[in-house]
């Protein structure tokens, strides 16, 4: 075990015989005694292999996986896990599908695969909003997360649009089943299930994995909770690490009390804090401390460091928004000038996306890089997932998640009826829904006119597969495009004309990308090789993100958990904004101010707030009010560089008040 452990996180390292939570403060090195632990596990009997750690970002596995090899060579590490909870579900679903009654190869549905499905059904479902798709969407994951099933779902609505989402549901679960699918949230839900209705499968689990580390505890919902419970088992042989006052993911499900929840559980369970922060100035520390102070605690806990006092916080107050991008970013160029520091030392955070447009604007007029996190990939573009689709479905007929995506993209008037249908026969006969579409037994089962279609449909894509294979596949391809009648599916589809001529472009840009993949390095690979290629780098597209280098960071506070900066601009310090006005009204505070008190605790030397007096919201100039979190931190640590000059009459009228006031103490 490492000698640079602090006691409390060496105590935490060497508790393995009695379930362990550890209450780690912002930058108090979890990640270390997480790594540190699965080695002492090892050199303690556990093999790797019966080791799991989860967590809940691909970016914190794999710091994590890179961190356990550095202390364990090949040999020792082999086996162990460590992966995302979502990971460890899909593992545990695709060994165990057969119990649940699922076929080989099942498939995942993203939340766009999710929505389009969700679409199609609302129209076959009484009383369903077509518009509010997404809505339903998110309370079909808010009951699926709290383990509700569509009957329970059914059964306690006590409204119009409850009742319709649960209907809606119901028929989401059907279809799902019937295409072999499950969605995101299902990865955590259905293992819960299958642990529960079958003791034999969860005893074999608890075999597998005899030892279970969790990351980031406090974003748990009742699922995982359940999940994480299971696989511990009534021992317990568990270490979850957690800060319930970094919880900032109530609206995904997330429950700081499941960090109570664990005392009524686990009787013989014991607590570690981790106090000392090896990121922050200890001023930076007093200031969060005060502020999160505010929030009622389970358990208490103070951040300290041995990293000096530092410089006072800043408070700038502005005019306008305008005034305050170019004020900050203003900061930004006279502070690297003067400390000769890098871009990448400077982060600017905000609480919604919408806060970064002006800075944007500013900083490219500056000539200063910037990065924006959380910007949508070009995979995510619904477009672009459509034509990878199409061309999954030609390079493997049996892909089910890209047929069911563009058999109806454009429409083809093959009903969700049908596609039920199609689903539950192709089950029964353990195939794909392409191949079932080719079987003669399916025609007793839909309606002719359907049976016609899918006919037609299958044929035009072996014929376009053959067109590709045998001779000039792009050509083929751009030809597709038009062939099914794409650009005018967009220009239906799209709020503007402009929006879907971008759209357009997009996919034609994608094509000729494509293209200079297959025919790099003089090897003309196979459309099926370019497919796996994208696939990939979709992946690696994603972890690109994380790579800022030299440029400013633009990011929304749930974005920056878990990172950290020299120098922090916390900004839009308002009532409305921060406290966002919905925790305002649902009264909602305490998790506003720990979104607050993770942007704070991003900061490694200086820390500065700024607010506006004046906003634009809507096109109309409303006053602004200071948010009330400025007022909860210690005044005497702040600095108010710009605070608003009182107007000239107003300071002559409040010298004569305190002279007034001066003169009647001497009299």
């Amino acid at each position: 075990m490492s000698s640079k452990l602090n006691p409390q996180q060496q105590a935490a390292v060497k508790i393995i015989d009695s379930p362990l939570l550890v209450l780690a403060g912002a930058g108090s090195g979890k990640t270390r005694v997480i790594t540190e632990k699965i080695a002492y596990l090892v050199q303690h009997g556990i093999p790797a292999r019966h080791i799991a750690a989860v967590t809940f970002t691909n970016k914190a596995a794999r710091e994590m996986k890179s961190r356990v090899s550095r202390l364990l060579n090949d040999q020792d590490s082999r086996g162990l896990r460590v992966s995302t909870f979502h990971s460890l579900g899909l593992d545990i679903l695709r060994a165990e599908y057969k119990v649940l009654g699922y076929k080989a190869g099942m498939t995942l549905f993203d939340e766009q695969d999710k929505l389009s499905l969700l679409r199609q059904l609302v129209a076959h479902v009484a009383h369903c909003d077509p518009d509010a798709v997404e809505r339903y969407s998110y309370q079909i994951g808010q009951w699926k997360n709290a383990f509700v099933s569509p009957d329970q779902a059914l059964h306690t609505a006590n409204n119009p649009e409850l009742l319709a989402a649960a209907h809606l549901f119901q028929q989401f679960n059907r279809s799902l089943k019937a295409y072999n699918a499950v969605d995101f949230d299902d990865l955590i839900g259905l293992p819960v299930v299958l642990f529960q209705q079958h003791p034999a499968v969860l005893e074999k689990w608890q075999n597998k994995i005899r030892y279970l580390l969790v990351d980031e505890y406090q974003d748990t919902n009742i699922t995982q909770y359940q999940l994480v419970r299971a696989l511990a088992g009534n021992l317990g042989r568990f270490t979850v690490v957690g800060d319930d006052d970094q919880s900032i993911y109530a609206w995904r499900g997330a429950q700081p009390e499941n960090i109570g929840q664990l005392q009524k559980d686990y009787s013989r369970l014991q607590v570690i804090k981790l106090e000392q922060n090896y990121r922050s100035a200890g001023r930076i520390l007093k200031v969060a401390n005060q502020l999160i102070a505010n929030n009622p605690h389970t358990f208490e806990k103070k951040l300290w460091s041995n990293l000096g006092y530092g410089d006072p916080l800043r408070v700038l107050s502005h005019k306008h928004e305008q005034a305050e991008a170019r004020q900050v970013v203003a900061e930004i160029i006279h502070h690297r000038f003067k400390t000769g520091g890098s871009y990448g030392d400077y982060a600017i955070l905000y609480r919604g996306n919408h806060q970064s447009r002006l800075f944007e604007s500013e900083l490219r007029e500056n000539n200063v890089p910037y990065f924006i996190s959380g910007s949508t990939s070009f995979f995510a573009y619904s477009e672009i997932k459509d034509i990878l689709a199409y061309l999954r479905l030609l390079v493997n007929r049996d892909d089910d998640a890209a047929f069911l995506r563009v058999i109806n993209t454009p429409r083809r008037e093959i009903g969700p009826t049908t596609l039920e249908k199609l689903g539950a026969y192709a089950n029964e006969r353990h195939i794909s829904l392409f191949a079932a579409c080719g079987e003669l037994g399916l025609q007793h089962k839909v309606a002719e006119k359907s049976w016609h279609r899918l006919q037609r449909f299958c044929d035009w894509v072996n014929k376009t597969a053959q067109q590709v294979a045998s001779g000039d596949g792009f050509a083929v391809l751009n030809a597709m495009v038009d062939e099914i009648h794409y650009p005018q599916w967009l220009q239906e589809n799209s709020k503007t004309s402009a929006s879907a001529e971008r759209k357009l472009k997009n996919v034609y840009e994608l094509l000729e990308w494509l293209q200079r993949i297959a025919e790099k390095e003089q090897q003309t690979l196979s459309l099926a090789e370019v497919i796996a290629k994208v696939m990939l780098m979709d992946i690696l597209d994603r972890q690109q993100e994380q790579e800022a280098g030299d440029q400013v960071s633009l990011m929304t506070l749930h974005a920056a958990k878990g990172l950290e900066f020299p120098h922090v601009f916390l900004i839009g310090m308002e009532e409305n904004l921060l406290p966002h006005q919905n925790s305002i009204e649902t009264d909602n505070i305490e998790e506003e101010r720990r979104l607050a008190y993770v942007g704070i605790t991003r900061a490694q030397q200086t820390l500065t707030f700024s607010y506006c007096t004046h906003r634009k919201r809507y096109g109309e100039m409303t006053e602004c009010e200071p948010s009330r979190f400025l007022a909860e931190l210690p005044e005497d640590e702040l600095e108010w560089p710009n605070k608003k000059q009182l107007p000239a009459e107003e300071v002559k009228q409040r010298g004569k008040a305190s002279l007034a006031a001066l003169k009647s103490i001497l009299n």
